[in-house]
């Protein structure tokens, strides 16, 4: 048994199903398929669920229109039939005509989940119409978590039991990407971007053979092309290479996927769903670390730095007291140092969390912050490579390991 997952790039439109459609059929025979919301659909959802909690219920109609009518034009294109696919928006419909009961993350899980779900379905109807037999799976049925919304954490024996219990025969298993199901019966979503980790679970369950991940790039790049023209494939990654890079943020590879692939040895593929012919890059128990040194840009960052009101040194007891402000929070930590008298950390600016996580701190620490920021990684770097990067731009902070230099910039423009 292999697992593919196709992320939303692979299948924005009528031509992208087709195409995937006809990648699974060639070369995914005896596969568990794991499917992520078409196109930009997962954060088209996560708009209909701000206005729908905010009670903006006109804004609401307005985005529950666009995403119907992008799901049915996709299935009209391909001539496949709208039953699934209009009871699951029967479905959201009556959740929308509900005042909002849950928090904002349960409610989250409610709404977004439902694009994988759509994906999913419509991949399943275009096989139906081609003659070709597929079995489509429901994830909320087989991956079960605790109830932390928006980022659950898997219970590992109960969801190998399910997942064997359904996958006991070969051919094609269509499933969805990002989703799992509590105890009593609400969805939850496995954190943004989860599907891959979705493939390393089943992939884990099933001591599958291989994973590949079917990405709009040729493999692992040594850095994003919207940053660089001249980025290199990288070949093969072991598995400690892959996980540090995807730690840092490369967006090729969900960070939790790695793990459950390493305790079985599976190994991962990542290929092009443009060029399905090519080898792409291969994530295993490859010897030897990269020669070539990655790049990894992540935008739009703030750097937070946390003082004691009366001087005191940064302590254990305020290093507990920090880390639980930002878990409470929700907000993950990029970068942090700290000296005798402060700690900083640099996170994503998320609007909806980190103001109120900056109202917690002044609680008990003076706060000081730069926004607008950018925190770019370099493994295996050289100084060549640093100064590469520092053109035109304000070091802020710097912080070096053996193979690995973070560097928080900001454009001097």
């Amino acid at each position: 048994m292999k697992v593919f997952k196709f992320g939303g790039a692979s299948v924005k439109d009528a031509a992208g199903v087709r195409n995937v459609t006809e990648i699974i059929r060639t070369q995914g025979q005896n596969a568990v398929v794991v499917i992520s919301a078409m196109g930009k659909t997962t954060n088209a959802l996560e708009d209909l669920v701000r206005t729908y909690f905010h009670q903006q219920y006109s804004n609401t109609q307005v985005h529950l229109e666009v995403i119907r009518a992008y799901h049915y034009g996709i299935l009209s294109e391909l001539g496949a039939s709208f039953n699934a696919v209009h009871q699951t928006f029967i479905q959201l419909e009556t959740y929308l005509t509900q005042s909002p009961k849950a928090s904002y993350d349960d409610t989250y899980d409610q709404i977004v989940s439902l694009g994988e779900v759509l994906s999913t379905q419509i991949i399943a109807a275009y096989f139906a119409e081609i003659g070709f037999s597929v079995e489509w799976l429901d994830a909320r049925q087989l991956i079960r978590t605790d109830s932390n919304f928006r980022e659950a954490r898997v219970d590992w024996h109960e969801t190998k039991q399910r997942i064997n219990r359904a996958v006991t025969s070969n051919g094609i298993k269509i499933t969805q990407g990002f989703i799992g199901q509590t105890s009593d019966g609400r969805t939850t979503t496995l954190g943004r971007d989860g599907s891959d980790y979705t493939a390393a679970i089943f992939a884990y369950c099933l001591n599958a053979e291989s994973v590949t991940i079917w990405k709009d790039v040729p493999g692992v790049l040594n850095a994003d092309p919207k940053w660089f023209d001249d980025t290199v494939l990288l070949n093969k990654l072991t598995y400690q290479d892959a996980i540090e890079l995807a730690y840092y943020g490369a967006t090729v590879i969900h960070p939790k996927t790695i793990k459950p692939l390493q305790n079985n040895g599976i190994p991962l593929h990542v290929r092009s769903f443009l060029k399905p012919d090519a080898p792409g890059t291969v994530i295993g128990n490859s010897e030897g670390h990269l020669l070539t040194p990655s790049f990894i840009f992540k935008i739009n960052q703030v750097l937070i730095s946390l003082h004691p009101n009366d001087f005191s040194f940064i302590a254990e007891d305020n290093l507990s007291r920090i880390f639980g402000r930002f878990a409470q929070a929700g907000v993950k930590i990029n970068l942090m140092q700290n000296t005798a008298i402060s700690f900083s950390v640099v996170v994503d600016n998320n609007p909806d969390r980190v103001p109120a996580l900056l109202t917690q701190l002044r609680q008990d620490f003076r706060v000081s912050y730069n926004d607008g920021l950018e925190l770019i990684t370099i493994r295996y770097y050289d100084q060549g490579t640093i100064d590469r990067v520092l053109m035109n731009k304000k070091l802020l902070l710097e912080q070096k390991s053996r193979y690995t230099v973070q560097l928080v910039v900001k454009d001097q423009g």
